[in-house]
């Protein structure tokens, strides 16, 4: 069974576990941006706190760099983001290890706790509805969202690799 969009709108749609998917993906979208309009974020701030918590439970160092890499975003515009991010109390810059001049960022206390409460009504509808299945059930579910990660991750690496399309001729 294809996985490709249809050519036009007339044919086959995916195949129905991936419509969930992305239904999923579409909803965990909507809650991020309410969650983080009530708390006066945007969604690349809730993204950047969560790289810097990934790679923090990883014990990595994250950088700017490392920010602007996982988010894809330009000099300037990883360096407002910072700065957001620390002006709102989420983010401390510090400066350790040999190499003084590199800056780390380190989530705060209060970036913690602010997350926490965003994520908390979240976190009790799916801990309800996790609780429906089996173990094993929730293995098998665990194997395929961790394969259809992966699938997301090579397919954004394939995209980034392909040459963007030309502009359309105007005539």
């Amino acid at each position: 069974m294809s996985t490709e969009m249809p050519a036009n709108p007339g044919a086959p749609g995916p195949p129905p576990l991936v419509s969930l998917l992305q239904e999923f993906s579409l909803e965990a979208n909507r809650y991020a941006d309410s969650a983080g309009a009530r708390n006066d974020m945007h969604r690349t701030d809730l993204n950047a706190l969560s790289v810097i918590m990934q790679h923090t439970a990883r014990n990595q160092i994250v950088t700017p760099s490392v920010l602007r890499k996982e988010l894809h975003l330009s000099s300037p515009a990883t360096t407002a983001l910072i700065d957001r991010l620390h002006s709102s109390g989420h983010v401390i810059r510090e400066r350790e290890g040999p190499d003084r001049r590199q800056v780390q960022l380190r989530m705060t206390p209060k970036a913690y706790r602010d997350g926490g409460a965003m994520f908390a009504p979240l976190a009790r509808h799916m801990g309800a509805a996790l609780a429906d299945f089996t173990p094993q059930e929730l293995e098998l579910a665990t194997r395929f969202m961790t394969s259809m990660i992966d699938a997301t991750v090579r397919a954004g690496q394939e995209a980034a690799q392909q040459a963007a399309p030309p502009p359309a001729d105007p005539h």
